[in-house]
């Protein structure tokens, strides 16, 4: 039935003009977004999985800084540790041959004097960031270091960062040999390598040496120093006592290296995880662009054939007008 006052047609069209023109716009969102899944509205489970996702990765994006801060301070460590050893290795030459007759000890104890002052000097400059882990000063924290190694999400929601440990085994007074810092510049020398008693007494020697006197070391210290009075049995207990630093510091040389070893691991399983953690999110969220491109010309193509309709909807109560045509 024809009618002026109502175009059912019209209508019609128009409400599927309109609902392709809410596909359409959709479509173009996810388009030019990229994303299928922009907002919990579009998909609460998947758009929560994913803001979650996105906030570890952050967090595991400052793990990844946090070990390369780690493995900046480790390769600083490393260096004087190395440096240290070679000096340590020169040390125990001038010392042999100081042990030949007729040779100038005050000479040779010039060049060690030379070398201890290298010792310091690499000490204090071990440091990254404000992190020394081989020159310890009165006061300072003595405890274990910690790195960041890792960041965990549990099943129930529940945050945890992992950590790799450098144990200082703070030794008690005078009597351990296990120390992890070369010096102490600000006790009485037991926590630093070069400055403690117990690598002499552990090698036996009748005089308890150091190679860096602590500022309030015990009388009991004495500070290794060469004269033309020195005896081949204090050269002895010299050479030992050194050795037995050596071999100390050389330990802490292998626990380093192993530690920069393990960040670097670390590190690398950092990067794979949240490059997997990307890759699970755009599987989630991400839109088909082939997919997504070919529907939105689908649908340009029934909006032209929509408006045709609606046109020609609209004409039709003209025809009406024929009908009163003289």
């Amino acid at each position: 039935m024809g009618s002026i006052i109502t175009n059912g047609a019209a209508i019609s069209a128009l409400q599927v003009l309109r609902n392709i023109s809410g596909q359409m716009g959709a479509a173009q969102e996810e388009v030019s977004s990229g994303l299928r899944v922009k907002t919990a509205a579009d998909n609460a489970a998947y758009w929560s999985i994913s803001t979650t996702m996105r906030s570890d990765n952050m967090a595991m994006s400052a793990v990844r800084d946090a070990l390369g801060l780690s493995a900046a301070v480790l390769d600083t460590t490393y260096a004087a540790v190395e440096t240290s050893i070679d000096i340590m290795a020169q040390i125990t030459a001038k010392l042999v041959a100081a042990q030949e007759h007729g040779v100038d000890k005050t000479k040779i104890n010039e060049e060690l004097d030379q070398f201890k002052q290298q010792l310091q000097s690499t000490m204090d400059s071990a440091s990254f960031n404000g992190q020394n882990w081989l020159s310890w000063n009165s006061g300072e924290d003595s405890r274990d270091k910690q790195i960041v190694s890792s960041f965990m999400r549990s099943s129930d929601g529940n945050i945890s960062l992992g950590t790799i440990s450098y144990e200082i085994n703070t030794p008690p007074p005078r009597t351990d040999t296990n120390v992890q810092y070369f010096v102490d510049n600000g006790g009485s020398g037991e926590y630093g390598i070069l400055s403690s008693e117990a690598f002499a007494v552990q090698a036996g020697s009748a005089i308890n040496y150091v190679l860096i006197l602590g500022s309030t070391a015990p009388a009991s210290a004495v500070e290794l120093v060469l004269s033309n009075a020195t005896s081949s049995e204090e050269l002895d207990d010299m050479i030992s006592t050194v050795e037995a630093m050596t071999k100390q510091m050389v330990s802490v040389a292998s626990q380093i290296g192993s530690m920069i070893s393990r960040v670097e691991m670390q590190a690398e399983f950092a990067l794979k995880l949240s490059d997997s953690i990307d890759s699970g999110i755009g599987r989630l969220v991400d839109a088909d662009m082939n997919e997504a491109s070919t529907r939105l010309k689908a649908l340009q193509t029934q909006e032209q054939l929509a408006v045709q309709s609606l046109s020609m909807a609209n004409s039709q109560p003209e025809s009406l007008l024929t009908l009163f045509r003289q």
